[in-house]
């Protein structure tokens, strides 16, 4: 298996909890894994060593075949792992080319910044990524005015622009409606066909159901299960998942 992402025998502990046991957990080249658990499973944690924000106690990552020592939110990034939180990390106020290319503006070979590139570059994104078919939304239409699912895409696109090779969603369904969530799954299945990764972590099984390759359940800290979602049925999932809430344990 041609894995992205290898975390091998990671741990993480605060003072006296113990957020996340010993744990493994890979992501395979253009798959999309599900990540579930209830509250305090862990989620939070893994993410957070995964994007450089929290540093492991034990254990190895392994990123394209290398090993990472002392992985940074920078490092990450220069990686290709981009993560896209609930707080969609847009600036509403500003225009929409100017949220795309946010702390990665283009620039003339003057160093000047390529205004004209940008909002082309923008305008060949809402055409063939974004579904923006309106002609109300232009490159320069202020971000406050989209939808949350719009938001969510904006962001996801971006990522793949610039070529993220890991895209980690945090709850992106959170406060959509069910046409935005329809469309933010959308979003999750272009970055299969871009042949590129993700990791969504979600509340909702059936939204993760329905766009993951293999869903890996947390719980306690520790990995609980991980099932590919062609061999088992979304009520056997969540009657697995009720099991491992109920007893911490799949027998």
């Amino acid at each position: 298996m041609d894995y992205i992402l290898e975390m091998r025998n990671v741990s993480k502990r605060f003072g006296e909890v113990q957020a996340l046991q010993p744990v493994n957990f890979v992501v395979a080249r253009n798959e999309v894994v599900g990540l579930v658990g209830d509250n305090g499973a862990g989620k939070s944690t893994l993410i957070k060593i995964i994007t450089g924000y929290h540093q492991p106690d034990t254990g190895e990552i392994y990123f394209n075949g290398k090993k990472i020592e002392h992985l940074t939110v920078a490092k990450a990034r220069d990686l290709g792992i981009e993560p896209v939180y609930q707080e969609r990390a847009l600036a509403d106020q500003q225009t929409l080319w100017r949220n795309i290319f946010m702390g990665r503006e283009l620039v003339t070979y003057a160093g000047l910044l390529d205004v004209k590139k940008m909002r082309q570059e923008t305008q060949k994104l809402m055409r063939e990524s974004m579904g923006f078919t309106s002609a109300a939304v232009t490159p320069d239409s202020v971000v406050r005015t989209f939808s949350g699912g719009e938001k969510q895409g904006v962001a996801i696109v971006r990522a793949l622009y610039f070529q993220a090779e890991l895209i980690i969603l945090d709850e992106p369904t959170m406060g959509l409606s069910l046409s935005e969530t329809r469309k933010l799954l959308d979003f999750v299945r272009e970055i299969k066909r871009a042949g590129k990764s993700c990791i969504f972590i979600d509340h909702n099984v059936f939204h993760v159901y329905t766009v993951a390759d293999r869903i890996v359940v947390l719980d306690r800290g520790a990995v609980a299960g991980e099932f590919l979602t062609k061999d088992i049925t979304l009520e056997s999932l969540m009657d697995k998942m009720y099991r491992v809430a109920q007893t911490g344990s799949l027998d």
